[in-house]
């Protein structure tokens, strides 16, 4: 069997905390270690990391990278990692890691695919890891098989399957039903008659499949998608711009006749929204979940989370606050949803907020807004050990740094010159340098930029390690 881990989604419903440069995939939620790679880490206990493909945007080539690097894995296991030109939804996603499994892999069309998103929670393992060997065997069948998930409560947020006949029964009990039709998000009323019937599951975005069986239901469904997949990868990730923007709900679950489900009695959490993000963590005496610097006083079921600041609540009651470095978002409980309409809202404002954190992360490490007024930015930088900046040059801004941890190499014209702590180098306008780590520690530094324009875009690159442009 293969995986197919998608990982290349935006996750505006969980901002402030999750924003485009840096997504829910890769946040520390609910441990020491992103989602992403919990993902990875559950799905090795069934598959080696060769069997492995992981299906992201470009942008995010080096949090997938940072990520997996800090796994405790053998050394000479590697993934395979597909860059996606453009978002182009999960049918797309899909259609190309099966292009990659055919000619990469040399897997036949009778292999099997198991498909999950990167950003999901699932307990214990052990049960998931059950369901994952029986679903092998259906799939073979020439089954599509989704993963339902037993509801426990009349949930909004979630899609649900409707089961029919069941199937057959497999080991240890397990069984499988025939899907008689996915429904959209529900209200509350119709949700609670769905808990009711007992024959509806949530539908948690989880499948396998063999490789010839989706292979055929593309050419019966999506033509445009199949016809991109004659051609060999290379050229299908070069035309991925042509493929069309569906989900692989819409372009063949709903309209397949070969699509069975499997029922999983476990936990299951999409992370979808602020409400979902509550179940995970322990409640104190009132009902409240606090992280961070937080002090409340007649607060009741509220989600607090605090980052630098201290933060204090009187009377509240069904909240949630959320603060970051340059954001507070309050909303009410059970309104976590509409938080993508203002995200969509901030989208027409060109709001920099949607797109990145004060803390940017780069492939050398990261810096950090401390200020930003006309004429000037002050940021603190730190670079990974033994990595660099980009050999670059700015038009518009000179450049001071100043060294608070670790020793630097500096590049300023034609001199190379070492800085240690407490020391300082210039660098004028229109100079080409570069900025270095040679130590095993990570390099701290204070860089005050002053000119008549100090946006990122003033960058020319001569040369970079890690193939950026521009």
């Amino acid at each position: 069997m293969k995986v197919i881990i998608l990982a290349g989604g935006s996750g505006t419903r969980l901002w402030p905390l999750s924003r485009k440069n840096y997504p829910k995939q890769f946040l520390k939620l609910n441990r020491n270690s992103s989602l992403l790679q919990q993902t990875v880490e559950r799905l090795l206990r069934f598959v080696s990391v060769e069997d492995m493909i992981i299906i992201t945007n470009k942008e995010y080539e080096f949090h997938v990278l940072s990520d997996l690097k800090v796994l405790t894995l053998p050394k000479s296991s590697k993934f395979n990692l597909i860059l996606e030109p453009i978002s182009r939804n999960t049918a797309p996603a899909i259609a190309i890691g099966i292009k990659y499994c055919i000619e990469r892999l040399g897997c036949s069309e009778d292999e099997v695919v198991f498909v999950c998103p990167s950003d999901h929670i699932v307990r214990p393992v052990e049960r998931f890891v059950e369901y994952l060997r029986n679903v092998e065997e259906i799939a073979k069948e020439g089954y599509i098989v989704t993963f339902g998930i037993k509801p426990d409560r009349p949930e909004t947020g979630y899609g649900y399957i409707k089961t029919g006949d069941r199937l057959k029964i497999l080991c240890n009990g397990i069984e499988c039903y025939k899907v008689e039709r996915f429904t959209e998000k529900p209200d509350k009323e119709t949700a609670n008659k769905y808990i009711d019937q007992g024959d509806y599951y949530w539908n948690s975005g989880m499948f396998a499949f063999s490789i010839g069986v989706m292979m055929e239901e593309f050419k019966r469904y999506t033509p445009e998608i199949s016809e991109l997949l004659s051609l060999n990868f290379d050229s299908v990730l070069a035309k991925f711009v042509k493929m069309p923007d569906i989900s692989i709900d819409y372009a063949i679950m709903e309209k397949s006749s070969r699509v069975v489900t499997l029922p999983m009695d476990i936990y299951w959490n999409d992370i979808g929204s602020w409400d979902s993000l509550c179940d995970l963590f322990d409640k104190d005496a009132f009902g409240n979940i606090k992280i961070g610097d937080t002090l409340t006083l007649n607060t009741k079921n509220t989600l607090i989370i605090s980052n630098k600041r201290l933060i204090s609540t009187i009377g509240l009651e069904d909240c949630i606050v959320v603060e970051t470095d340059d954001v507070i978002m309050i909303a009410r409980r059970g309104e976590a949803q509409k938080v993508k309409d203002i995200v969509n809202m901030l989208k027409q404002r060109s709001r920099k907020e949607v797109e990145e954190h004060v803390t940017v992360y780069r492939p050398w490490g990261s810096y950090t807004v401390l200020e930003d007024g006309p004429r000037y930015k002050v940021k603190r930088i730190v670079v990974n050990p033994q990595e660099k900046l980009s050999l670059q040059m700015h038009y518009h801004r000179s450049e001071h740094w100043v060294v608070i941890k670790g020793i630097a190499k500096v590049t300023i014209g034609d001199k190379e010159i070492f800085i240690r702590e407490n020391e300082s180098a210039f660098v004028p306008k229109l100079t080409p340098h570069r900025l270095e780590n040679p130590g095993k520690v990570p390099l701290e530094i204070i860089e005050v930029q002053v000119g008549e324009y100090v946006g990122e875009d003033d960058i020319i690159r001569y040369d970079d390690i890690y193939g950026r442009k521009g």
